[in-house]
């Protein structure tokens, strides 16, 4: 009987330990499990190539590759991240884009905003912590951070022209998922893949970036030593002097050439790069100047991807097209102040007729408005 009673006791051992250790380990399990899912977005690429006029030889250019090849929310492996970070930086509303976005999308430009003299490392974290806990709990929380991610990127590198050396494709957004007990918790961060970095094309190390930036403050600064102070002047001034530097890349593959990096150092761009030169000249002066892209139809009908600016001369909104105004000139010769004005300070009624703006930038992407244009001609 005695030894029935023992072997019962030891049974009855036996199975409250295999108990303790399956509660034990659920918990365990519970406490550090992290997600292991991917949300891929294919978002559409940005249009940012050119059409011409018929005086000019054939500059159309193939499509640019996506502003956002893909954006990935990556399931990380749990690291060691602060708990709550809110960024301080005061972005100004006359910054024309970022005014557009919503509370979420704020945060995002904010991080990027004050983080953008490390972004010159190629490989630096920016950690949001757990701010969009309360998104990423409701139900397609990941999408909708997703979506307010895109919009947040589109309107800092709309508004910072002057990041040249960034491949905003090789940026990612990461959600970091924390289970406990019935608890979860995010946290976010944007950063490379590892072992890798988010330079553009051409730019391998942080040097090599910061010696670019030297080359451009001093191009600007000489610019801007010599304008008069006069804004219609300075306009002219800066229009011309892009017309007059630079020239339209034909094989669309040079470095650069889809940025100010291009137009101002290398005097090689297509016309995104005239148009991100000619705002970020028109700030550095202390005038508004924005990016427009759409669609322009050349004289032979045919209608491309385009960018162009806004301008704001005596309290009205202006457009200008510095690409247009650059036209190669067939069989050489000295191109005319008529033609190089063709497109400088013109109205909606004029623009118009050849220009039509786009509001996404990207398939499905959030639509921004652009300044409201004079009817006429300055």
């Amino acid at each position: 009987m005695k030894n029935k009673i023992s072997s019962l006791f030891s049974a009855l051992l036996v199975i409250i330990l295999f108990i303790i250790v399956i509660a034990l380990g659920s918990f365990i399990y519970l406490t550090i499990n992290t997600g292991s899912s991917d949300v891929i977005y294919e978002l559409e690429e940005e249009k940012y190539v050119t059409s011409e006029e018929e005086s000019k030889k054939d500059k159309t250019v193939e499509k640019q590759d996506n502003i956002f090849e893909k954006v990935k929310l990556l399931i990380s492996d749990k690291k060691e991240t602060e708990d709550m970070v809110n960024y301080s930086t005061q972005v100004s509303e006359s910054n024309f884009f970022y005014k557009q976005l919503n509370e979420y999308e704020k945060k995002i430009y904010n991080g990027l905003q004050e983080n953008k003299s490390n972004l010159v490392s190629g490989t630096y974290v920016i950690n949001y912590g757990n701010i969009f806990s309360d998104i990423l709990s409701q139900e397609n929380g990941s999408e909708k951070l997703g979506n307010y991610y895109q919009a947040a990127v589109e309107a800092f590198t709309h508004d910072n022209v002057d990041l040249f050396f960034l491949n905003v494709n090789k940026m990612y957004l990461n959600i970091e998922t924390t289970k406990k007990l019935s608890k979860t918790t995010y946290k976010v961060f944007i950063s490379p893949r590892t072992g890798e970095n988010y330079f553009s094309e051409g730019f391998t190390s942080q040097e090599q970036v910061e010696n670019a930036l030297n080359q451009l403050e001093n191009v600007k600064n000489n610019v801007i030593s010599s304008l008069s102070g006069n804004e219609y002047k300075d306009i002219v001034k800066i229009h011309d002097y892009l017309v007059d530097n630079n020239e339209y890349d034909t094989t669309y593959k040079s470095m650069g050439a889809y940025t100010l990096y291009g137009a101002l150092l290398r005097h090689t761009s297509v016309c995104e790069g005239y148009a991100k030169a000619f705002k970020y000249l028109l700030n550095s002066a202390g005038l508004q100047c924005e990016l427009i892209q759409g669609t322009a139809t050349n004289s032979s009908g045919k209608a491309e991807s385009h960018a162009w600016n806004a301008v704001y001369l005596d309290d009205k909104w202006y457009l200008v097209d510095v690409t247009w105004d650059d036209p190669i000139v067939i069989g050489g010769g000295t191109l005319t102040i008529r033609n190089k004005h063709k497109y400088l300070l013109k109205g909606s009624d004029t623009f118009r007729a050849d220009h039509i703006e786009e509001y996404q930038f990207t398939e499905n992407g959030k639509v921004f408005n652009y300044p409201e244009i004079s009817r006429y001609d300055y």
